[in-house]
């Protein structure tokens, strides 16, 4: 998806029911950020975000009590995001508690295949401008996601070893893209050609067999998860020094509602490290996911599992959640490891409005790859009006690391609303080009 980002406005208020002081706060606080998009085929997109945080008495600031987080954004075409958040470590004494409640649409996921660079990806074939182009949707499908997540954690032994756990209930609704909505007022030199005179990957994937009639059109995911969590983090926006490192098993089985069985291990790492008191660190990430048992639907395959979500999707190998510079789900498997470095500056520190704030650069490294492929006959096909052949699409034992570098931007107020911008570029053309994200938060 090209997007072309025509307009940022940033409003950061207060709200708070006590007197304030500039560098403690207390009460409630918040921070709205209105954004309007444009991309070619969704239209602009519009709306905002409010993220609010109780820090109480100030007695645990930059700590705070409560944190909710509501978001309703709309693409013209149709896509959009519906999302509330809650979280607090004092709602249930002794336990952080965070619930999630979304209704996502895309009118045109991503979808490359399956196993990495062993799906060949031909750009040539989404670009208007190329003589060998096929259509703009080649490799997007249309998915709607409903999600209600609650996830907990509860000191385990120690001040640093925690259990957690959580239930999911999630409904995928996939298929194909809206092509008579996209094309609803375009010119027509402009409009996308249907599905049955061009059809996308996801249409092919399915003709031939590997994706299932089943899983064509989605399905149910409802799950259970228990892990452990070692965490000795010295802030949690952003932290200068520690350790978060988390293990655990998510399950998905029948009695549940589900309509597939299956249990996938996940296992995170995350260190920090004070370079420059207060002001640099270095901070890298490193994950491990894989199924263990059953068979995870094509649907599925794309989320990554965490303990406690933290943006509107936890989704990849590509994109701005795991390799900025990737394109979005790129890198699909039913097992994967990825990895993340960077280098956290806070260049400048000023109050605004009775608020502090600081400006952050960050440079990294991001990188991973396939490490258990999706079993499926790679089918044989013959010329046809296209005249495509299986290198076409299928290149046999072809994946290996993905990686890109990048820069990003960081815009902070009060230690824990983050505005995030960040540009990676990816060292392979089968992985894209240069990505361009903006959301909230760091990445880890």
């Amino acid at each position: 998806m090209k997007k072309i980002l025509t307009l940022i406005m940033i409003v950061s208020l207060t709200a708070g029911l006590a007197a304030q002081e500039t560098k403690v706060k207390t009460g409630w606080n918040f921070g709205a950020l209105p954004t309007i998009t444009f991309d070619t085929d969704l239209g602009f997109q519009y709306g905002g975000l409010v993220n609010l945080f109780n820090y109480g008495t100030g007695d645990i600031f930059p700590k705070y009590y409560q944190s909710l987080y509501f978001e309703v954004s709309r693409f013209t075409k149709g896509s959009g995001i519906n999302r509330f958040m809650f979280e607090s470590d004092y709602l249930i004494p002794g336990i952080q508690y965070a619930v999630d409640l979304s209704y996502l649409t895309d009118e045109a996921y991503d979808f490359y295949g399956f196993n990495g660079y062993d799906a060949v990806y031909n750009c040539c074939w989404a670009d208007s401008e190329s003589p060998e182009y096929l259509t703009r949707m080649f490799y997007r499908n249309k998915r709607q996601y409903f999600r209600f997540k609650n996830d907990f954690q509860g000191r385990l032994a120690g001040e640093n070893l925690n259990w957690n756990a959580g239930f999911n209930i999630q409904k995928f609704t996939v298929g194909l893209v809206d092509i008579e909505k996209l094309n609803k007022g375009k010119d027509p030199a402009d409009q996308l050609p249907s599905h049955n005179t061009q059809p996308g990957l996801y249409q092919l994937y399915n003709e031939w067999g590997i994706i299932s009639d089943e899983e064509f059109d989605g399905g149910w995911v409802n799950t259970i998860k228990a892990g452990l969590t070692y965490d000795t983090r010295d802030n949690r926006a952003n932290p200068m020094k520690g350790i978060w490192t988390e293990a655990g098993v998510e399950a998905s089985l029948g009695f549940l509602g589900s309509e597939n069985s299956f249990g996938k291990l996940y296992f995170t790492h995350r260190q920090y490290f004070t370079l420059i008191p207060e002001d640099l660190s270095f901070a890298y990430r490193l994950g491990y996911q894989s199924t263990i048992f059953g068979d995870a639907p094509s649907y599925y395959q794309s989320q990554v599992i965490v303990s406690i979500l933290r943006g509107a999707t936890s989704e990849g190998l590509g994109g701005g959640k795991s390799l900025r510079g990737v394109l979005r789900n790129r890198v699909i498997g039913d097992g994967f490891v990825y990895g993340n470095a960077e280098l956290r500056w806070k260049a400048v520190r000023f109050n605004f409005i009775n608020q502090a704030f600081y400006i952050g650069v960050n440079g990294f490294t991001d990188f991973g790859m396939v490490t258990k492929k999706i079993d499926f006959a790679i089918p044989n096909i013959t010329p046809n009006g296209h005249m495509w052949t299986t290198s076409d699409f299928f290149s046999q034992d072809a994946e290996k690391l993905h990686i890109t570098a990048g820069a990003g931007l960081r815009i902070v107020m009060n230690e824990n609303f983050i505005i995030a911008i960040d540009l990676g570029k990816a060292f392979n053309e089968q992985d894209g080009n240069i990505g361009f994200y903006m959301g909230l938060n760091y990445l880890f």
